[in-house]
């Protein structure tokens, strides 16, 4: 699947999960609902994907936490908040930084039109 075709079916996964339950959940519960859509489409996704870095040689295993990874290009930073800030646009672009990933989806279902809650964050460093 050509990439803006995966992140227009991803946001439409995500349209469908906010339709049925709405803006007011914690962000796990859309997490879940979301990995299963996701899942129901057949896209390929990961969810809680660890990603290391290292500082002056020493191993940081856990220091980030991907919040869904779909088809091995794609990341989605899920928040439930009252608005995003421009920390959560930045640290999606650490981790598309960290990783080479092309693109990412900041998604916030805390929003009465979730795509008033969806900002595309493109990678302009991917090389590939």
């Amino acid at each position: 699947m050509e990439l803006n075709e995966l992140s227009h079916a991803v946001i439409g996964a995500a349209m469908e999960v906010h339709k049925i339950l709405g803006p007011g959940l914690l962000e796990a519960s859309y997490q879940k609902a979301l990995l299963h859509e996701l899942h129901l489409r057949s896209i390929p996704c990961r969810c809680e994907v660890l990603l290391p870095i290292t500082y002056k040689g020493l191993a940081i295993e856990n220091a980030y936490r991907i919040d869904i990874l779909v088809a091995d290009t794609l990341i989605i930073e899920l928040k439930a908040i009252e608005k995003t800030l421009p920390i959560h646009k930045a640290q999606l672009l650490t981790y598309l930084t960290l990783t080479g990933k092309p693109l990412g989806l900041l998604i916030n279902f805390n929003t009465s039109l979730l795509k008033d809650g969806v900002t595309r964050v493109i990678n302009s460093k991917h090389t590939s």
